[in-house]
């Protein structure tokens, strides 16, 4: 996923100084015939099912025709940065977290609260409506959320002998000591766990556990260097003990699709993952038995250090000449029962408590699972995280460049960690 996502984020830096008015031309529903253009990333099973739910929505608003674009990832970020710097954005947008503000904060995102009498989150918890503002504006409506989580294959445990501690009071030496023993257990055939890991709400995470976040409201960097340092001893220590594979072992994993992750393969037993994507893990690793725990924790964790990271969004653009319109197509994608049920769990455990119910009773299996956890989860996160700011959506390919380094001790983790550090600052203030 990193190739894809820096391609992405570097076609948004593309689009500097092409920022529109976000202010909506008409907030009121026209009766005249109007076209929208609704555009996702996802494979082909989503893209049947958000075609089955443009037709119910036209059924429900037969003036309105909805035209689909999808696309891949990395083609999706492309296009849209293309299509921006146009002027011909699509009306209705599936957005991500890395990216938000980079186009919220060049005036090309529609201000979503201005439409209150036809959209109107106020179902969802406001911990996790936040986390679609930028500057207090909210630009997106959040479709999923989920909090981060380590997967864990029991299966490995199983057939090596290892007990799991209880995963309800772990400690970070346990989560260790664990995976120490299990690679020993299998001869190093297995390792107990992938390092702790690449992304930027991994960090963010580990940051919270000590009482500290990876951005400000302002939208500046941060996290502490010595945090970023222990982040990274904490991952050579599970390399040199052998709870990790080497160096050289990451190194060939890196940037590979999900079927082939260690985590999938069978190669290692634990890994931190958003828990939205547990049932693409189980679905990819059929023979394994996934579950997911909370982090590991010490005696100085701060409560409340999980957040829920909105899994994806909906946004619409500042130029659509039809933005009521727009905003109904968010409200109806992320309020009728009937789309939810259609939806299922593909974008996401829905963060709408009425979608929840409806769909609670027709999981089974992963989905199950997954639903399971995050819902319970969400009862005790805590607030909101800063989202990433605009000219720091390249940080999980930084961030990845940077642990290589660490990990082949070409640098220290302080080292690494300080030039890190600068490095999304200046991108950051070269953005402002």
């Amino acid at each position: 996923m990193l190739a894809p996502l820096a391609l992405g984020a570097v076609a948004v830096l593309g689009l500097t100084g092409c920022g529109t008015a976000t202010t909506a031309q008409s907030t009121e529903l026209t009766d005249e015939d109007v076209t929208l253009t609704l555009s996702w990333w996802g494979a082909d099973a989503r893209g049947q099912k958000t075609s089955e739910a443009i037709k119910l929505f036209e059924k429900a608003h037969p003036n309105i025709t909805v035209e689909a674009q999808n696309s891949d990832w990395g083609g999706y970020w492309d296009r849209l940065a293309t299509t921006t710097a146009a002027g011909d954005m699509p009306d209705v947008m599936q957005f991500d977290e890395q990216f938000l503000a980079s186009y919220a904060n060049r005036g090309t995102l529609l201000d979503l609260a201005e439409f209150t009498d036809i959209l109107d989150p106020s179902y969802m918890d406001k911990k996790i409506l936040a986390g679609g503002a930028v500057n207090d504006t909210q630009y997106a409506i959040p479709i999923s959320g989920a909090p981060s989580a380590v997967l864990i294959n029991t299966a490995l445990f199983e057939q090596y002998g290892v007990s799991l501690p209880d995963l309800t009071t772990w400690t970070w030496d346990d989560y260790s000591e664990t995976a120490q023993a299990l690679t020993e257990a299998s001869d190093g055939a297995v390792h107990g766990i992938s390092p702790v890991g690449v992304d930027s709400f991994t960090l963010n995470v580990f940051a919270r556990q000590h009482g500290e976040q990876l951005f400000d409201e302002d939208g500046d960097i941060v996290i502490p260097v010595e945090t970023v340092a222990d982040y990274w001893q904490t991952e050579l220590d599970q390399i040199e003990s052998g709870a990790a594979p080497s160096a050289e072992q990451l190194s060939e994993s890196a940037g590979v699709p999900l079927d082939q992750y260690d985590i999938v393969t069978g190669k290692t037993a634990m890994q931190f993952i958003p828990a939205g994507v547990f049932t693409a893990h189980q679905s990819a690793a059929p023979n394994a038995k996934f579950i997911l725990a909370d982090w590991p924790t010490d005696s100085d964790t701060e409560e409340g250090f999980q957040y829920m990271k909105p899994t994806m969004y909906w946004s619409a653009a500042a130029t659509s000449a039809h933005p009521a319109e727009a905003a109904a197509l968010i409200d109806f994608l992320t309020t009728d029962p009937e789309v939810g049920t259609l939806f299922g769990t593909d974008r996401g455990i829905s963060v709408n408590p009425d979608i929840q119910e409806v769909i609670k009773p027709t999981l089974t299996g992963a989905d199950k699972i997954a639903f399971d956890y995050i819902t319970n989860a969400a009862e005790t996160v805590g607030a909101a995280a800063p989202i990433t700011p605009n000219g720091a959506s390249d940080i999980n390919a930084v961030i990845s460049r940077y642990n290589q380094e660490v990990q082949f001790k070409s640098s220290t983790p302080t080292e690494a960690a300080e030039a890190m550090i600068a490095e999304i600052q200046n991108s950051i203030d070269a953005a402002k």
